[in-house]
């Protein structure tokens, strides 16, 4: 059996992910946040695709809104504390270990983390 290769993904075997390069700043995050893309490509205009990226903050780190969008998003805690919430007493600290999928349209976060974080995600759209 034979199956297409993707536009939006590539093939990769087992390799040694570079944890000092190749890092930048995701579009409308703020400083000390950084994404590091590990395969994929999501193309949010287009509506389709997938990714799977580390994202990182730094400590004190925080986002100052809710996100939302229209792909679904799996996210798993490899280090540190996420916050999510506004700091009131609604906001809940998350440690390592602990995932979230979220499907298209739903709000989340602000997010902060007091010592940084590091997480795991894969975002992707629905098969047409």
């Amino acid at each position: 059996m034979s199956f297409p290769i993707s536009a939006f993904r590539e093939h990769k075997e087992f390799h040694r992910v570079d944890m000092d390069t190749g890092w930048h700043g995701p579009s409308g995050y703020p400083p000390g946040i950084e994404q590091k893309i590990l395969a994929g490509r999501l193309d949010e205009t287009g509506g389709k695709g997938s990714r799977t990226r580390l994202l990182r903050f730094s400590p004190g780190a925080r986002t100052d809104r809710p996100f939302v969008h229209d792909y679904w998003e799996e996210v798993y805690l490899l280090e540190g504390d996420l916050i999510v919430g506004d700091g009131t007493e609604l906001a809940t600290t998350f440690s390592i270990h602990t995932y979230a999928c979220r499907p298209p349209g739903v709000f989340h976060g602000p997010f902060r983390s007091e010592t940084g974080c590091l997480l795991l995600e894969v975002h992707y759209y629905d098969a047409p």
